[in-house]
């Protein structure tokens, strides 16, 4: 039996949270800095739990009005102070419903900055590292962010993409071009089946390579997050793959 962890990213203002915590093994939350606040933090911890959902801390850049997706240039020592804040935010909140954070997970942006500039992705699993030890990372496949995590002995966990296109050097297309995003479900489901069970995917140029795939993400802003939510869950059960945190 093969196993995926399936993430989903929540507490961004899409109305389908608590019916997408009953479908994913993992959450990540969002923290303030680009979508959701205290309120929406507690509320995604309370149903989590209530479903045996992992819960993980979902920083970002400073970037509401762009929703965590504009480019930004800040010192390592900024990046690896608003990282700690948020991953401790989070971390509160889950401490006083009785649970334990279990992984982070950078937001848009930050996340691809993270994956391509070792200085960054440094100060993430830095901050990552020094808030709590036993904390997962979760990065894009063979990024710069997970060596870091690597490099700090953090457990890491390599995520890939339902519905992204890749490029040729393993990164995401990015959403500023046309064919960033796959819409049709059924191309989605053939791309997860097949990073999961041949460990490749085939680029915006039409060629395969190698991805390595621990954790898949489903976008749970996404307008048809739940019908692929539960259309990924009937193809694994049929594949013999099991979703697990």
């Amino acid at each position: 039996m093969r196993y995926i962890d399936l993430n989903a990213d929540l507490g961004e203002g899409s109305p389908h949270d608590a019916e997408l915590l009953t479908l994913i093994s993992s959450a990540n939350i969002a923290c303030g800095f680009h979508a959701g606040d205290a309120v929406t933090m507690s509320s995604c911890v309370r149903e989590a739990l209530r479903n045996g959902v992992a819960i993980g801390a979902h920083p970002s850049f400073p970037d509401r009005e762009n929703f965590g997706r504009s480019a930004m240039t800040l010192p390592a020592e900024t990046i690896y102070a608003q990282t700690l804040y948020q991953i401790g935010a989070l971390a509160a909140i889950t401490h006083s419903q009785g649970a334990k954070l279990h992984h982070v997970k950078p937001h848009g942006m930050l996340y691809n900055q993270a994956a391509r500039d070792p200085l960054i992705a440094d100060a993430i699993a830095k901050a990552v590292f020094d808030a709590d030890q036993s904390l997962i990372l979760v990065g894009l496949a063979g990024s710069d962010l997970i060596r870091a995590g690597e490099h700090y002995g953090l457990v890491t966990r390599q995520e890939v993409f339902a519905d992204r296109r890749y490029q040729a050097d393993g990164s995401l297309v990015p959403r500023a071009e046309s064919l960033a995003v796959i819409e049709d479900e059924q191309l989605a489901l053939a791309q997860s089946l097949l990073m999961i069970q041949d460990g490749k995917v085939e680029t915006i140029t039409g060629e395969y390579i190698a991805v390595t795939a621990q954790t898949l993400c489903l976008h749970g802003d996404g307008k048809h997050a739940l019908t692929f939510a539960r259309c990924l869950r009937q193809a694994f059960a049929a594949k013999n793959i099991n979703i697990l945190s």
